[in-house]
């Protein structure tokens, strides 16, 4: 597999964000309440910044299937993501050897190209 197969879209809609805030009890209003936001000088929701580090899993998991374990992960956010807004993880293969593969990340806002997150990596073995 080739880095330039490393490539995951997802748009981020407010049903997601709902759906993550109650699996993980994250029930801040930044992420839903329109009466919050505006009184802050928001338009839309602001995408929890803790769901890159899902998407990122998810997409790892993809990439290199069920076999794959991620054992480390780590990101580091830049930017706001906000409801309705598309986002692309992005994945590099740094270092590949018998049973472990090193993986530099990102995640890309598609709707503008600012990075969301970076840097970013993991750390898979396979079984």
């Amino acid at each position: 597999m080739s880095s330039a197969d490393l490539v995951r879209e997802r748009t981020v809609e407010l049903p997601d964000m709902i759906a993550y805030a109650g699996a993980t009890w994250d029930w801040h209003r930044l992420h839903y309440d329109a009466d919050y936001l505006r009184e802050r000088g928001l338009e839309k929701p602001v995408v929890d910044g803790q769901i890159f580090g899902a998407y990122l899993a998810i997409a790892l998991r993809e990439w290199f299937g069920p076999d794959a374990v991620l054992t480390e992960l780590s990101f580091r956010f830049r930017s706001l993501v906000f409801a309705g807004e598309t986002i692309r993880c992005v994945g590099d293969v740094r270092r590949a050897d018998a049973g472990k593969i090193e993986v530099d990340l990102r995640v890309e806002v598609v709707d503008d190209g600012r990075i969301a997150v970076a840097p970013a990596s993991a750390v898979l073995t396979l079984t």
